[in-house]
């Protein structure tokens, strides 16, 4: 196996301009289509005054508590050992959990149909917050997965 040296650098990304948060720029850049970040901004901005007047707490607090719902804890990486495929639980480390959540949250909104997605994104991120919607059915499923193959877990360690 090759191994590389090469270390690369993170590009910092600057906060956004009205909730000052690194996280919730990052989250606007994932929903971002096209280059079209405006659009993005306004549609995250929306969801968010919609889930303050909807649950009356606010919005950072509602948007830091739904990510944490939907990160998940454990998930199931292939591994090739003699001829089989075998599912391992790995559990997740910090920025990938983290991008998870977002892309969950992102997909379960785009998936309704039928409504602006301000308004689908507000909704997702509300069950989110309780614990609910398919953002968190999503996590569920993983991390059931990863319960289920648990016994291949001493395949995940590396030689």
């Amino acid at each position: 196996m090759v191994r590389s040296d090469k270390v690369f650098q993170k590009r910092s990304i600057a906060s956004d301009p009205k909730y000052n948060s690194v996280v919730l720029e990052k989250f606007i850049n994932h929903l971002m289509r096209d280059g079209s970040k405006e659009t993005a901004r306004k549609v995250t901005y929306t969801a968010l005054e919609n889930v303050e007047k909807e649950l009356k707490k606010p919005p950072m607090e509602v948007f830091a508590r739904s990510l944490k719902n939907v990160a998940p804890q454990v998930e199931v990486k292939t591994r090739r050992i003699g001829g089989a495929n075998y599912q391992v639980p790995v559990p997740v480390q910090g920025d990938r959990k983290r991008f998870l959540a977002m892309k969950w949250l992102i997909e379960a909104a785009r998936g309704k149909k039928g409504q602006p997605m301000a308004k689908r994104l507000s909704q997702e991120l509300t069950a989110a917050y309780n614990n609910e919607g398919n953002a968190i059915k999503k996590k569920v499923n993983v991390e059931r997965m990863a319960e289920a193959n648990r016994a291949f877990a001493f395949l995940g360690r590396r030689r």
